[in-house]
């Protein structure tokens, strides 16, 4: 893994995050955006409200006729880049 922080993609490429953990993260966010951050079974956080709120990419999906699906692959795409905190 590259030195510094690691995106949620490079923990799970190397098997630190499961694929099952972000689709839990994105069933959690989407049952209730006030859940307030997500603990991987690892123990690193993210806080997926904020990912939601700073980018504007979200304001776009929900415009989209198909809001559910574009907003979960959206989401998918900014947890993977997104950088964790430590355990």
């Amino acid at each position: 893994m590259p030195a510094g922080p690691s995106t949620v993609a490079d923990l799970r490429r190397a098997g630190i995050i499961k694929s099952q953990e972000v689709v839990a993260a994105i069933d959690l966010y989407l049952r209730d955006p006030a859940a307030g951050p997500y603990r991987f079974a690892s123990g690193h956080g993210i806080d997926i409200a904020a990912l939601v709120n700073a980018s504007p990419a979200f304001a776009m999906v929900g415009q989209s006729g198909h809001r559910e699906t574009t907003f979960r692959t959206v989401l998918a795409a900014a947890i993977m880049a997104a950088r964790p905190t430590p355990p």
